[in-house]
């Protein structure tokens, strides 16, 4: 079976060579001259792009059709952004959503994506038929009807996932601050809610609520060790210097969202009775 698929590939091969010496087209300027007028499409479909964009939008107030000129200065004290990816990674941005840390997550990141990369490479090694018509590659067409419907699916469900996290804690912080008796310290109900918004959850746990990421530990009582806010709104600034690499710097936070951010965690002594 395998000399006999052998011996139709080198006759098929034997047939490609003849019909390009006889029928055959050289490289100049035939294929450079496709090549050449594809690069140009490209490039008038870019400044094209670049043009609706510039004359359709005025200022920030009128986004047009492809968005703003500009937008506002950023701001890294903010404690609402949420950040997204790019829109042609939305698929594995919602990926991320069914498959959970810490039990599925290596399937999202690692596992489907390099199955899919390892079956794109491998398919033309594989797939040697010379038949071209849909009509007669039914297994193809399916698959690449399946692949794009799967991409598109991932795609528009990863633009519209809405991030609440944010604001689903930050209705938690009543409830902690009456847990914890700190509802009479406004800096540390402030600080509470900067922890509900900037992201922390995502790491570490507080009253049961947060995941538990990357080794991160409960910060329920975390101010029971009484190193004061100072030194929680120092360690938060720059983790490095105590020695957690793990632990990204929050310093863009500001000194006075981090100084509340500091009264907060040294108000977190545990659960009051």
């Amino acid at each position: 079976m395998a000399s006999r698929r052998i011996e139709e590939r080198r006759a098929q091969h034997k047939r490609y060579k003849e019909d390009v010496e006889r029928e055959g087209k050289p490289f100049f300027p035939y294929a450079m001259f496709h090549d050449t007028v594809m690069s140009l499409v490209v490039v008038c479909v870019i400044i094209g792009l670049a043009c609706v964009w510039y004359f359709t939008a005025e200022g920030t107030e009128d986004p047009g059709w492809l968005g703003p000129h500009f937008t506002p200065e950023a701001d890294p004290g903010t404690t609402d952004f949420v950040p997204r990816p790019d829109w042609f990674f939305y698929f594995l941005f919602y990926l991320l959503r069914i498959f959970k840390w810490p039990d599925t997550v290596v399937l999202g990141t690692v596992g489907v994506p390099n199955i899919l990369l390892a079956i794109m490479i491998a398919l033309p090694f594989i797939d040697l038929r010379r038949e071209r018509r849909l009509s007669r590659r039914p297994v193809a067409l399916v698959a690449a009807i399946i692949v794009v419907l799967a991409m598109g699916t991932l795609t528009y469900k990863g633009a519209t996932a809405k991030e609440a996290l944010g604001s689903e804690l930050k209705q938690s912080v009543p409830h902690w601050a009456a847990v914890q008796g700190f509802e009479d310290n406004p800096d540390a109900v402030a600080g509470a809610e900067i922890f509900a918004q900037v992201g922390c959850a995502n790491c570490h746990t507080y009253l049961g609520s947060g995941s538990s990421n990357l080794g991160a530990p409960d910060l329920s009582d975390v101010g029971a060790s009484n190193r004061g806010a100072d030194f929680f709104a120092s360690y938060v600034t720059n983790p490095s210097q105590y020695g957690n690499n793990v632990m990204p710097p929050f310093a863009g936070l500001g000194e006075e969202n981090l100084a509340k951010l500091g009264a907060f965690l040294d108000a977190s002594k545990g659960p009051k009775g």
